[in-house]
């Protein structure tokens, strides 16, 4: 049977916040019996945007994750939950908004706080895939419909189909290891989840400090040759896809006007600012 899904394109978020005001729009204030109550206009958003900011002045890198109710095929809410939210044949979970009164405790099983407290109403209260606007016909949630970079992309696939699609694009799925089975993919998830070295090559020519392009820049773990990479115009070079926290590396930088080295940790994104090549006795003929 063919079911919802949602794919997040992460690099494309621009943090406009249009999809978290289309889904307020839409629920605070209105009721959709069997669905969900009206949402409370002081209460947390169901779609947040969370923000990521990489490496320093001048190589620094922002990455927005939009994170909503992920419908998950294991949902922890309804574990805990009970009779009080069920999961449509469809894939769209659903918190009945009247079984599912004082129950804060599914609040707190949501492991990707996607679950929200409506105090007025004394109601747990999620992202619902805008079921009840599917369910008239329409092909896309408000969310996808508001936003004016295409994050969102709604997907109706047999879970087969889906599989193959998450294959071929690499989607993958927040916190895999919960197993939760999530229905909501990621496109460019390693922007959120890994991290880069970079920096800027410089040298001396004929006294002025001029950047190097096309210089050779090699990365290294211990004795081991990660990636290597060319310095652009402005001297920049970067590697990217590098697991937080993996340690030491070393840069080894190559050019006809001369050389350099570099060390570093790797916590958290690293940009090593400028570095100055070391020019050789002939390099310094030569300029």
């Amino acid at each position: 049977m063919s079911k919802w899904n949602l794919v997040i394109k992460v690099g494309q978020c621009e943090n406009c916040q249009n999809c978290v005001i289309a889904a307020r729009d839409e629920h605070v204030g209105n009721d959709f019996p069997g669905y969900s109550a009206p949402a409370e206009a002081g209460a947390e958003s169901p779609i947040r945007i969370l923000r990521r900011v990489q490496g320093d002045s001048h190589m620094v890198e922002t990455t927005y994750l939009p994170v909503m109710c992920n419908h998950c095929d294991e949902a922890p809410c309804m574990r805990v939950g009970g009779d009080a939210v069920r999961k449509r044949a469809d894939g769209i979970v659903i918190i009945d908004p009247d079984k599912a009164r004082g129950r804060k405790d599914i609040v707190t099983s949501c492991p990707y706080k996607a679950i929200v407290w409506n105090e007025e109403l004394q109601l747990p209260q999620t992202w619902i895939f805008d079921a009840h606007l599917l369910d008239q016909g329409w092909q896309h949630p408000r969310c996808e419909q508001a936003c004016p970079t295409g994050v969102f992309e709604t997907v109706k696939l047999d879970d087969a189909a889906m599989a193959e699609k998450a294959r071929r694009e690499g989607l993958r799925v927040l916190r895999p290891n919960l197993g939760t089975k999530p229905r909501v993919w990621y496109g460019g998830l390693e922007r959120w989840d890994t991290c880069f070295i970079g920096g800027s090559v410089s040298a001396q020519v004929r006294g002025v400090v001029e950047c190097v392009d096309d210089a050779a820049v090699v990365l290294y773990s211990g004795d081991q040759k990660v990636a290597e990479t060319v310095s652009d115009a402005f001297g920049d070079f970067r590697f990217g896809r590098l697991e937080k926290g993996s340690g030491d590396y070393r840069i080894e930088i190559c050019h006809t006007l001369g050389n350099a080295s570099r060390g570093c940790e790797l916590g958290e994104s690293v940009f090593l600012g400028e570095i100055s090549l070391v020019q050789s006795a002939s390099a310094v003929e030569a300029a």
